[in-house]
């Protein structure tokens, strides 16, 4: 879906045609390949990674966009790339519009996917506000969670004191 979005944006940017809409670029992309029989498959799995990928080439290009009209700061950036066939890693991201849930029973509970046990590495401070799942090369796979904690008051070291 990234590359179909990518597609699509390039060839307007490149056309120099206006910049095509999040509404416009759904049905183009995610609906349209839905009623083709090579992406049917589309259809029995969660929406979301859809969305989410359309959602990553937007910010991709306002990101550039930004960059190159300085209202970014830092380094300049190029313009969005396709993402390699060749990177056997595949990734999902679950916001909290999409209803994932941690059970009370410890396993993490996906939409159109159902419960999967976990093995926490330590307890989530506070109520995750998004997870990607990730699978490796090697058909392993990892949740990351993210979550929003208040700063800690510890004291920081005055610059250029060292600690031993």
């Amino acid at each position: 879906m990234f590359n179909d979005a990518l597609a699509i944006r390039n060839d307007a940017y490149e056309k120099g045609e206006p910049f095509v809409t999040d509404a416009e670029l759904s049905v183009r992309v995610i609906t349209a390949a839905k009623k083709t029989p090579e992406r049917a498959w589309l259809c029995e799995v969660s929406a979301v990674a859809s969305q989410q990928a359309r959602a990553d080439c937007t910010a991709a290009f306002r990101n550039f966009f930004d960059s190159v009209s300085g209202r970014r700061k830092g380094r300049k950036l190029g313009q969005p790339r396709f993402r390699s066939r060749k990177d056997h890693r595949q990734a999902i991201r679950f916001t909290r519009n999409a209803r994932f849930a941690v059970t009370a029973g410890g396993k993490l509970r996906l939409p159109k996917i159902g419960d999967m046990a976990v093995r926490w590495s330590r307890a989530l401070p506070a109520e995750p506000s998004s997870v990607t799942v990730i699978k490796d090369v090697a058909g392993r796979y990892f949740a990351s969670f993210v979550v929003e904690v208040a700063p800690s008051r510890c004291p920081r070291p005055a610059p250029g004191s060292a600690s031993i």
